[in-house]
């Protein structure tokens, strides 16, 4: 039987929080995405996970180490920045600009999974679609992500989804990882 939602009250913002996903529950999505991922693929061989910034990565890296349990070799993993291709930076220009760091094998020929925690809009991957086609050539392009809550302005569709969660626009999810948050739990409010 699944553990109910925990519900608390944050004083700040008068909005109720509820957590939706909790450490077990991101690890099992990330395992079923693991799966995914290597029966789409056929295995491991010429996958390449890339993670956004932020929590994107520590998505990727988790998945990458899942796969490797089951394959018993490594993935390739990198860390993609799209901040610079955003539409949005004359409305936030404060953005904080990360690393791109691509594995030494590169992306060319290979299938690059874009990994991140929450889609939303779908102005993120469009970003990181502009950003990937300066980097290099891949044979394929696939998206993973913990949390779909829908509400696109673009027409990206996840590949790999650990939770589709309905949500109405004015409403809150945040994503919070132990590597990032020193938890893992994923809320809306």
């Amino acid at each position: 039987m699944p553990a109910p939602e925990e519900t608390v009250t944050d004083p700040a913002s008068d909005r109720t929080e509820r957590t939706v996903l909790d450490a077990r529950d991101i690890s099992r999505a990330l395992t079923r995405i693991s799966h995914e991922l290597l029966e789409r693929n056929k295995g491991a061989t010429d996958l390449v996970l890339l993670g956004l910034h932020t929590r994107g990565v520590p998505l990727a890296k988790r998945i990458a180490e899942k796969i490797a349990a089951v394959e018993g070799t490594p993935v390739a993993v990198g860390e993609l920045d799209v901040t610079m291709y955003r539409d949005d930076l004359r409305s936030q220009p404060t953005r904080r600009a990360h690393k791109t760091a691509l594995p030494p094998s590169g992306i060319d020929e290979k299938v690059v999974v874009l990994v991140d925690d929450v889609l939303f809009s779908g102005r993120t991957i469009r970003a990181a679609l502009d950003a990937l086609a300066d980097l290099g050539r891949p044979g394929a392009v696939r998206l993973a992500v913990l949390v779909d809550r829908g509400h696109r302005e673009l027409p990206i569709r996840a590949d790999h989804v650990g939770k589709n969660l309905p949500s109405a626009l004015a409403e809150r999810v945040s994503v919070r990882l132990a590597e990032v948050d020193g938890t893992d739990e994923v809320t809306i409010s």
